[in-house]
């Protein structure tokens, strides 16, 4: 049996948050925005903690259900109580 197969497909995780494509992205859609300094961070902190909720939810949905897979159907019914949750 090699193992070499699974540990040669390992992936290069990224440590720092795409800068430059946040203040370019900002830039295009709001041309007269003015962000502070860490400002592009905490949008990207926020857009994490999205999609980290977002995978809980659908991870619980998909256990409620029985299903060892997370479908469509468990992402939309997380986004749709997670959005409502962060109303305020």
């Amino acid at each position: 049996m090699a193992v070499s197969g699974v540990l040669s497909q390992r992936t290069h995780v990224r440590r720092k948050a795409p800068r430059a494509f946040l203040r370019r992205l900002f830039r295009r859609q709001k041309p007269r925005l003015r962000l502070e300094t860490g400002g592009d961070l905490l949008v990207h902190l926020n857009c994490l903690l999205f999609v980290h909720r977002l995978a809980e939810e659908s991870r619980m949905n998909a256990f409620e259900n029985k299903d060892g897979v997370i479908k469509k159907e468990h992402v939309l019914a997380a986004a749709k109580v997670i959005l409502k949750k962060s109303r305020g």
